[in-house]
C-alpha cells in the first residue's frame, strides 16, 4: 500500500500544531493549560459537576472537539493513538474543577485506564472528588458479560452528550455518574475498516489490507476484528454488523434508539447515507424506533476508509439529557 499524503509541517511538531489549531478554532471559548493537551471552557459556572473527556489524539473531532455547553468542560489529549499523560489529566482536571468533583469519561483502552487512575488518585491527595466512566461499547471484542474487555469507539459520543446535559443540570457528582453509566450500559457498537489510517509523525499505515479486502469488528486504531473476508455489498455489511449489536442487549420490539453511522476518516457520505438506509430498513423489520440520528466524522482514525454503528437504548432520562442543546467545535445539536 502506498504512503499516504498529508499536509504537514513538521511531523515532529504535527500534534502541538494541531492542538494550536484547535484552540483558535473556539474563538475564545476554550483555553489550553500551557505546555499540555489539556483545554477547559473559559465560562464554567462555579459549584457545577464537571465532565472531563480524553485519549489519543488522531481521532478529531473527539475528544478535543466536544467542549461546550452540556458536552465536556474539558478534555485531556495525548499523542496521536497515545493516552494522555497524569499530569496532563491533572492539569485539565483542575482547570475545570468548581467544587463538586470531577467526571471522568473515555475510552476502555488499558494506557488511558492507567493513567486517568493515576491522576484520580493525584487528585484526591488534593482534595478533588473524581469518578470515573470507562466506554466499553465494541461488541466485536467480548460479550456484555466480559464488558471490561471491550473497547470504546464510537459510542463515547453518546456517553459524552447525555454525561455532558447531566452535568449541566445535575447537582452531584454521584448523580451525574449515575446518568453517564446508563447511557453507557445502553450503548452497543461495531466498526468496519476497508483501508488503513497512517500516523503522522512517520506516515506509517497503522495495519494492512489486501486490496478487495476488509475487517468487520475492527477497532478505531486498527485493533484486530472478528472476520476479514472479501469486500462485498453495503447491504451485506451491513446486516453483519447489526446482529451482535442487535443481539447485544439485546435489542427488543418497542424499543426506541439513538443512531449514529461514524466516519472512520475517509468514506463519503454518499456510503454512510446508504448503510443508513439499510440500517433503518432492519430496525423496522425490528419493531425498533429512532429518536435521534447522527451521521458523520465524530471519532476518526486520520484517513482510514470505514464507518462504525453505534446504537444507545434510550429511556426518558436519557432521551431529555440526549436532546439538550449543545455547540463545540465538533458537535453541535439543536
Amino acid at each position: 500500500m502506498k504512503k499516504p499524503k498529508k499536509i504537514l509541517n513538521d511531523p515532529r511538531r504535527a500534534t502541538d500544531e494541531m492542538m494550536e489549531g484547535l484552540l483558535l478554532a473556539y474563538d475564545g471559548q476554550v483555553d489550553r493549560v500551557a505546555g499540555y493537551g489539556a483545554f477547559f471552557r473559559t465560562n464554567i459556572a462555579e459549584g457545577k459537576v464537571a465532565l472531563l473527556v480524553g485519549g489519543g489524539s488522531g481521532h478529531e473531532p473527539i475528544f478535543g472537539g466536544f467542549i461546550g455547553p452540556n458536552l465536556a468542560d474539558g478534555a485531556a489529549c495525548g499523542e496521536v493513538f497515545t493516552s494522555p499523560s497524569p499530569q496532563t489529566i491533572c492539569e485539565a482536571a483542575r482547570a475545570i474543577h468548581r467544587g463538586k468533583g470531577v467526571l471522568f469519561v473515555y475510552g476502555n483502552y488499558s494506557g488511558d485506564t492507567m493513567n486517568f487512575d493515576m491522576a484520580a488518585e493525584m487528585l484526591a491527595s488534593e482534595g478533588i472528588e473524581t469518578r470515573t466512566i470507562r466506554v466499553r461499547d465494541d461488541v466485536a471484542v467480548a460479550s456484555r458479560a466480559q464488558a471490561d474487555d471491550r473497547r470504546g469507539i464510537a459510542g463515547d459520543v453518546f456517553v459524552i452528550k447525555v454525561a455532558g446535559g447531566a452535568a449541566a443540570e445535575l447537582g452531584s457528582l454521584e448523580e451525574v455518574a449515575r446518568v453517564a453509566a446508563k447511557a453507557e450500559a445502553n450503548t452497543c457498537s461495531m466498526g468496519v475498516a476497508i483501508a488503513p489510517g497512517s500516523l503522522p509523525e512517520s506516515g506509517k499505515l497503522t495495519f494492512e489490507l489486501g486490496d478487495d479486502e476488509i475487517e468487520i469488528g475492527m477497532g478505531a486504531h486498527g485493533e484486530k476484528g472478528v472476520k476479514r473476508q472479501t469486500l462485498s455489498t453495503a447491504d451485506d455489511i451491513t446486516d453483519q454488523m447489526m446482529a451482535p449489536i442487535l443481539r447485544d442487549l439485546p435489542f427488543a420490539t418497542g424499543d426506541e434508539v439513538a443512531l449514529l453511522i461514524n466516519n472512520l476518516g475517509a468514506s463519503t457520505m454518499f456510503e454512510l447515507l446508504i448503510v443508513n438506509r439499510r440500517v433503518r430498513q432492519i430496525l423496522a423489520e425490528e419493531g425498533i424506533r429512532v429518536h435521534r440520528t447522527l451521521i458523520g466524522s465524530y471519532l476518526t482514525s486520520q484517513e482510514m476508509a470505514g464507518f462504525s454503528i453505534s446504537l444507545m437504548k434510550l429511556d426518558e432520562e436519557l432521551k431529555h439529557y440526549l436532546d439538550l442543546p449543545c455547540s463545540s467545535f465538533g458537535f453541535t445539536t439543536a
